[in-house]
């Protein structure tokens, strides 16, 4: 059976582990009578729809199969007397008692035996429940390989006997025969030492930050002491306002960051961590400017007791004449805090990731208003902001100069599975980049005003390629845009009619695929900008961890990867034999790359399985030292081995797999594994110095952790 992700029976499933307790066991029969009753209704039974309601299975045939062995009486109805006694079968009965449950799952006809027929029906409805999509050939393959090696005496027939001893050949297998939870770890995360050693730089980092916070506050309060204290806790927040909307500048130089990347500083200063200071810092403007007004609106409240000015007055007219340009400190004060609290608002997770980028884009384009506001609003701000200020002005003219240098154009599309769309980009001599860099793109035809960040997906050595998901307005309108069967009017008709007749007559034999266009599309890049990944080549062990189209960053990694591995690849030239020399160097460090990647379904796997199968094809399949590069795939979507219901697939893939060489899922060699990894395992033996590179944000919490429980260097890919 299944389980809820938190293993808690509140999430509506049964949810315990053999060898509990006698106070464990208790609460949940309790919990599972409770259940029952309120499902059964009046007349205490549940029927077949309220069983499959309960079950929430996508296939109703195991649904049908469980009530019909859980129904003991043949009443077409159970009892809770029934469900107990089947639970505590699957629960705390042998495993003798459990392969007879399973076989009788199996035996569909009730005859004593599975024939082919009855095993490719159990088969088909555990690919449906996995939601995997395989032909009817291949069905049949997966049925007849799983048949063929439990059949022991060729008889036509699996017995009991038979499909005991197969079961016997996968212990894995054999020990999931029960209903399992997931154990959340209970380690301290935030008090081990492997946690502070992981993130000293940040966290001394931190620690500065604060302190200077505090001197700027306190000196100014102390300063202006005489004002009263409404008066001074508005000076100490404006001090701090100063220098976080100076600093916030400083996080986001690009520029200067990914050239500090390349020396000592970064073995010193969390510069990897630029974008989650930035959203610090962010939170910090807003508090301060929250407290920063209320602190006015209080002492406004006190000075209107002289008469002098109404209270209004103060807040909304320059007659007060409070500022150092025109007595406009009290409307910009106003002014910026709409500013800063739509920025903050539309900068949210919950706007950036549903599909609503521009939202994002556009109010954070805003930073110049409030920029310009606070020169107006405070006397002492452009003494702060003047230095950082130039080094943005100057970083944005270099950028906006080297993206109109060159010609620069997208050659090619391919409309990949899962909405992707692969750009092929034209790049000129002086564009270098290194593996898992980002960069802006600007393609006037979508939309002429609008710059997008995408990780670059080719390797330095080859064309500038880009893998870019559909799922906001822009990259939906560019996804449509390519699937027009004619592409719009191109400024070089002629140049790509020439090309493409050319590419036609070159590649004859090889059939260009529908979803391929070529084309002659102006576009505009700024960049490259560096990530955490600059770092890859310096540990001998790296662990890559994607999901999805997260792993768009480790495509170029891994394509550079395979570049350095092969220029250190030897072939024997009397043999077949390769080795790869062992040969340590600044250049190449690397002697083990471990790449996860996890998916929800079979289709997300398409976009990228043909670079993968190179990957598998550069490699020799014995290597002295084991092999370089070790794959790992896993599918969310599908039953894991825990769960009953899967465990017949789950034997016929492996078995199917080691025949053919290759798994039915992807068609790599790698074999395609259910649910989700072990994190406990990450890294297998060669635990000490991996570096763990993780391109999915909602991974990241997660694997952060387990790398610090286990003492990993954990880095996470964020622009």
């Amino acid at each position: 059976g299944s389980t809820s992700g938190d293993g808690s029976p509140s999430a509506g499933r049964p949810s315990i582990i053999p060898g509990m307790s006698l106070d464990e066991d208790a609460r949940w029969l309790e919990w599972v009578t409770k259940q029952f009753e309120s499902i059964a209704g009046d007349d205490k039974e549940i029927d077949l729809d309220e069983f499959k309601t309960a079950l929430k299975v996508k296939e109703s045939f195991f649904a049908e199969r469980f009530f019909a062995l859980f129904d003991s009486d043949g009443s077409k109805t159970i009892s809770l007397d029934e469900l107990l006694k089947a639970l505590d079968l699957l629960i705390h009965g042998s495993e003798s008692d459990k392969l007879h449950f399973l076989f009788q799952v199996y035996d569909v006809d009730g005859s004593g035996s599975i024939d082919p027929d009855e095993l490719r029906t159990v088969l088909k409805s555990c690919l449906r429940e996995s939601a995997i999509s395989l032909p009817e050939e291949k069905l049949d393959d997966l049925t007849l390989a799983l048949f063929e090696s439990a059949d022991k005496d060729n008889s036509g027939s699996i017995t009991f006997e038979e499909l005991k001893a197969e079961l016997e050949t996968f212990p894995e297998v054999m020990e999931n025969l029960t209903i399992s939870r997931t154990e959340d770890a209970s380690d301290p995360r935030y008090l081990t030492w492997t946690y502070w050693h992981n993130n000293s730089r940040k966290l001394l980092f931190l620690c500065g930050y604060v302190l200077l916070s505090i001197a700027l506050f306190t000196s100014a309060m102390w300063r202006h002491r005489s004002g009263g204290p409404w008066y001074m806790l508005a000076k100490g927040c404006g001090q701090c306002l100063n220098f976080n909307c100076t600093f916030i500048t400083v996080l986001m130089l690009r520029r200067c960051m990914t050239w500090l990347r390349a020396t000592w500083i970064a073995k010193v200063l969390p510069l990897d961590q630029n974008v989650v200071l930035h959203q610090m810092v962010g939170y910090a403007i807003l508090c301060y400017t929250l407290l920063h007004t209320c602190a006015h609106l209080f002492n406004f409240a006190k000075l209107t007791e002289s008469g002098e000015f109404s209270f209004w007055e103060y807040v909304f007219t320059t007659r007060p004449g409070i500022g150092w340009v025109s007595g406009m400190a009290s409307i910009t004060g106003v002014v910026l805090q709409v500013f800063i609290i739509l920025m903050v608002i539309c900068s949210m997770t919950f706007v950036r990731r549903s599909g609503h980028f521009e939202v994002f884009y556009w109010s954070h384009l805003s930073y110049i208003w409030v920029w310009t506001l606070l020169i107006i609003h405070c006397a002492n701000f452009w003494k702060w902001f003047v230095v950082p200020g130039l080094v943005f002005i100057l970083e944005k003219i270099v950028g906006m100069a080297r993206s109109r240098m060159g010609s620069l154009y997208i050659a090619e599309v391919n409309l990949l599975p899962s909405k992707v769309t692969h750009l092929v980009i034209s790049r000129p001599q002086f564009f270098q980049f290194k593996p898992g860099d980002y960069v802006y793109i600007n393609i006037p035809t979508i939309a002429k005003y609008e710059w997008h960040p995408f990780t670059i997906s080719s390797a330095p050595s080859n064309t500038l390629w880009l893998h870019i998901r559909s799922m906001g307005q822009w990259t939906n309108r560019l996804y449509e845009y390519f699937r027009q069967p004619e592409l719009l009017d191109s400024p070089k008709r002629l140049s790509t009619s020439l090309r493409r007749s050319r590419q036609r007559s070159r590649s004859q034999v090889h059939h260009i695929p529908e979803n391929h266009r070529f084309c002659n599309i102006k576009c505009y890049v700024d960049g490259p900008y560096g990530t955490p990944t600059r770092q890859i080549f310096a540990a001998e062990h790296t662990v890559l961890i994607g999901a999805g189209i997260g792993i768009t960053p480790f495509a170029s990694i891994l394509q550079s990867i395979m570049y350095r591995y092969r220029r250190r690849k030897q072939n024997c030239p009397n043999c077949s034999y390769s080795w790869c020399e062992n040969i340590k160097d600044d250049d190449m460090k690397l002697r083990k790359v471990d790449f996860i990647w996890i998916n929800r379904d079979q289709k997300s796997f398409e976009w990228f399985v043909s670079l993968l199968t190179k990957l598998e094809l550069d490699q020799a399949d014995e290597e002295p030292e084991g092999r370089f590069l070790e794959m790992h795939m896993y599918m969310t979507s599908a039953l894991s081995k825990n769960d009953m219901k899967a465990i017949g697939l789950q034997m016929a893939l492996d078995l199917l797999a080691k025949k053919e060489k290759k798994d039915s899922i992807t068609g790599l060699r790698t074999r395609t594994q259910p649910g989700r990894p072990e994190w406990e395992s990450v890294g297998g033996e060669e635990r000490e110095g991996a570096r763990v590179y993780c391109g999915a944000p909602a991974l990241a919490k997660v694997i952060k952790a387990q790398c610090e429980h286990f003492g990993f260097h954990f880095y996470k890919e964020n622009f």
